[in-house]
């Protein structure tokens, strides 16, 4: 499998923002931003590994700055990482108001995409050429993601693992809940 840079898959995708997509104050639902990535990291992915993807897990989603009717959004993606199967997409979305030209990056994110076979197994994807330093600084981070996304994992489920309800109920005393359902007696 040859190997490919990181400009082979880079995608852009770029639409206008119509009223139908937003709220009843003009803003953009969150949520039709996050299907236009998934969209973007789909196909950086697939033309990088050459095959279907699926999303596995999204990372990093902050919305910075609206996004409202009549702008143009531009969803820029790269990847960032590949392991076997998995590659990390980096996404950077961009609003512009055509009228002024005014800009504002309004948030990044990565999606982790995976490759698969034809009978829907995991398939190896093809190694990264990293052509520049930014290349590689996002290929580094990516890698760093991946094994901080491991360890919370790992903390998570130890924790939960060995914490008693009663522990849990001390626990939360300070925070801002009610524990308001009825507990099995021991």
């Amino acid at each position: 499998m040859e190997a490919r840079t990181v400009d082979y898959s880079r995608t852009t995708i770029t639409e206008l923002m119509i009223p139908s997509f937003a709220n009843f104050s003009g803003k953009v639902h969150g949520g039709l931003l996050l299907s236009l990535m998934d969209k973007v990291a789909y196909v950086c992915a697939s033309k990088h590994s050459g095959a279907y993807c699926v999303t596995v897990s999204v990372d990093g989603v902050e919305f910075k700055e609206p996004v409202e009717v009549g702008e143009l959004v531009s969803l820029a993606a790269s990847i960032n990482y590949v392991g076997n199967s998995s590659m990390i997409v980096g996404i950077r979305v961009v609003s512009l108001k055509p009228k002024t030209g005014i800009e504002k990056h309004t948030n990044s994110c990565y999606f982790t995409m995976v490759a698969k076979n034809e009978d829907g197994s995991l398939m190896t994807v093809p190694r990264l050429i990293l052509e520049s330093n930014d290349d590689m600084r996002r290929f580094y981070d990516g890698k760093i993601l991946k094994k901080m996304r491991r360890q919370i994992s790992e903390v998570l489920d130890r924790e939960i693992k060995d914490v008693t309800e009663q522990a849990m109920i001390e626990s939360l005393a300070e925070d801002r809940c009610d524990v308001a359902y009825e507990r099995e007696k021991l």
